[in-house]
Formats: structure tokens, C-alpha cells, sequence
């Protein structure tokens, strides 16, 4: 084969076949967000979830949650949760620390949508400082919006309401 038209064929190669997590913008990995939280990062522990926590868990998404098993990390009454929830598109993930019933740090970790990624940002983040699940699974502070980032600050909030599920049921 001619070397321009191997040259060629590498080429339009490269442009039809997608090149896997390209637009992923990694802003805290979860082994950086796991030794944040906690110094030393505990082993992980599962939380099977059962059909009673996956009632729960799809009122508070709207949908199934999409997988039987979750991940977390435990060192006394703290956890931490690396969580992901579709904004408009695409998976957002994001790391949550409980302790005490609340939120002591929310984190957005992996950001893969073309817009909205101010949810990111620490003055967004800070509102769910201390926020506590109450009755009828909502939040017990009013997260603010931000303007084109709507879809992805809902996501946040049912990521958070489902963090907070989480840790109150792996207390029990």
C-alpha cells in the first residue's frame, strides 16, 4: 500500500471512530476525593440493594437505580459516596461525604456534559453543606439553580437526596 494512501486511510480512521471519554473533564479523581474526606481512605464496603432500598432510591431519582450494589466508604459514623446521575446527556459524577445525618462536602468529580459545569464550582457546592434528608425524601435547605445548568443542579440534588439515603440506611 502507497504510503500517502496508508497515511489517508489513517486519517479518515481517526475521524469516524470516536475517541472514548474525550469530553470527560476530570476535576477531582475519586481516590483524591476518597483521601480528602477522610486522610487515610478506608476499605469499601457494599450496600446490596434490596427490593425496599430500591423503592426508595427510584422515588428519589425517577428512575431505577442502575445497579444492585453500591460502593461506599466507612470510618465511624462518616461515609462517602461517589455517586452518578445523567444531567441533560450524559453521567455526571460526584463524591458526598455524610456524617451526623448531613452533608459535609459535595464534590463534582467527573463532569462529561457540554454545558452546565458550574455545578462544579465551590459556591455552588457549599449550599449542601449540612443539608439533611427530611420527610418525603426532600432536602432540608433550598439548593439555588443556576441559570443553564438546570438539568445538572437537579442531578446534584438527587445525587445528594440519595447519598443521604444511603448513609441513613448503612447506619441502621
Amino acid at each position: 500500500m502507497p504510503r500517502r494512501l496508508r497515511s489517508l486511510l489513517i486519517f479518515l480512521i481517526a475521524c469516524v471512530i470516536p475517541i472514548a471519554d474525550a469530553d470527560d473533564q476530570v476535576y477531582l479523581a475519586p481516590d483524591a476525593f476518597l483521601a480528602e474526606a477522610f486522610g487515610t481512605t478506608p476499605q469499601p464496603s457494599i450496600l446490596w440493594i434490596t427490593a425496599e432500598i430500591q423503592q426508595e432510591v427510584e422515588k428519589i431519582l425517577g428512575h431505577p437505580p442502575p445497579r444492585l450494589r453500591q460502593r461506599y466508604w466507612k470510618d465511624g459514623a462518616k461515609t462517602a459516596w461517589i455517586l452518578e446521575e445523567i444531567g441533560k446527556e450524559e453521567f455526571i459524577t460526584a463524591g458526598f461525604v455524610v456524617a451526623n445525618d448531613r452533608i459535609e462536602r459535595a464534590r463534582v468529580l467527573i463532569y462529561r456534559e457540554s454545558r452546565g459545569m458550574e455545578v462544579r464550582y465551590p459556591a455552588f457546592l457549599r449550599q449542601f453543606d449540612g443539608v439533611q434528608l427530611l420527610e418525603q425524601r426532600r432536602l432540608s435547605k433550598r439548593i439555588d439553580g443556576i441559570a443553564g445548568a438546570t438539568l445538572s443542579v437537579w442531578a446534584m440534588e438527587r445525587m445528594a437526596r440519595s447519598a443521604l439515603y444511603f448513609h441513613r440506611h448503612v447506619q441502621k
